[in-house]
């Protein structure tokens, strides 16, 4: 985080090992930025459930009146058609969806989330998050409550930059004060 968006930092939350709440302050307006991070697809389903559950929780203690920023590594394909989720997909990205993307998108419905990832048309590369090797996908999301994303005005992965070999970066551009929220 940059030296002004520190200074906006108003409480830090950490929910377990894999979901952390930052809140900030924008003159009136408060933000939650959750960062999660989802068991991969050969974990056990009972820890799946258990983060699942948390996410709930924490989704729930949220306030109405403040805003909302989920970034994670979610482990799963939500797709490039919206197949009936029209409120809360674009109807763009990678591949198709599995099991572990439809509970990304339930998950999305429950609290209104788009999945701004999805929102916007971009060169199949640019929805690539994930390479390694020839295993390319989308696992990686930022969602907002479908309300606000009309006020998001990019979001796509930076090619050439990464944070670890295989995850590339993710940038989500929006308008309220110059707030930029970055994934990687």
């Amino acid at each position: 985080m940059d030296e002004e968006m520190k200074s906006r930092v108003v409480k830090v939350a950490r929910k377990s090992d894999r979901i952390l709440v930052v809140e900030l302050i924008f003159e009136e307006k408060v933000l939650n930025v959750i960062s999660a991070y989802v068991l991969q697809v050969g974990c056990d389903e009972i820890y799946k459930e258990v983060f699942w559950r948390e996410m709930d929780e924490v989704m729930q203690g949220v306030p109405g009146n403040m805003d909302v920023v989920i970034g994670g590594d979610m482990n799963g394909h939500v797709g490039n058609e919206w197949k009936g989720n029209e409120r809360v997909h674009g109807g763009y990205g990678f591949s198709e969806n599995n099991e572990a993307g439809e509970r990304i998108l339930d998950f999305a419905v429950s609290y209104d989330l788009a999945v701004v990832s999805t929102y916007f048309r971009k060169r199949e590369e640019h929805y690539i998050i994930y390479k390694s090797g020839n295993n390319r996908s989308q696992i990686d999301y930022l969602m907002w409550k479908s309300e606000s994303v009309k006020r998001v005005k990019n979001c796509k992965v930076i090619l050439g930059e990464s944070v670890t070999t295989q995850h590339r970066l993710m940038v989500m551009e929006f308008w309220c004060t110059e707030i930029r929220i970055y994934k990687n």
